[in-house]
């Protein structure tokens, strides 16, 4: 939960959902749906072009085709066939570098 907040995380009640876009940043939403139903929205959420969030202040829309990763708290175990993994455990975090990111100019 960010600094500051004044809401608790859940884990019965709310789903914390984290894109991780293609230009190396991310954003972390918490959804008042549990992890169980939030499941058996999933597919038809990936499908989607664009997911909208109405939050208190303002309204998120993201591109999901800008979405290279999608993590989800609690984990949903539900999930399972092909290409999925079970009792996996991270070695090293996601670690994205500069390279290609800035453009250097070379002096001779």
């Amino acid at each position: 939960m960010p600094k500051g907040s004044f809401a608790e995380f859940n884990d019965a009640t709310t789903t914390q959902i984290t894109f991780y876009y293609d230009n190396g940043h991310e954003e972390t939403f918490s959804v008042p749906i549990p992890s169980v139903e939030l499941v058996q929205q999933l597919p038809q959420l990936l499908n989607q072009s664009w997911l909208t969030f109405h939050l208190i202040d303002q309204t998120v829309m993201i591109n999901m085709a800008k979405v290279e990763k999608l993590e989800l708290k609690p984990p949903v175990p539900q999930l399972q066939g092909e290409g999925f993994f079970f009792n996996v455990q991270r070695v090293t975090a996601l670690h994205r570098g500069t390279l290609g990111r800035l453009k250097v100019t070379e002096y001779e």
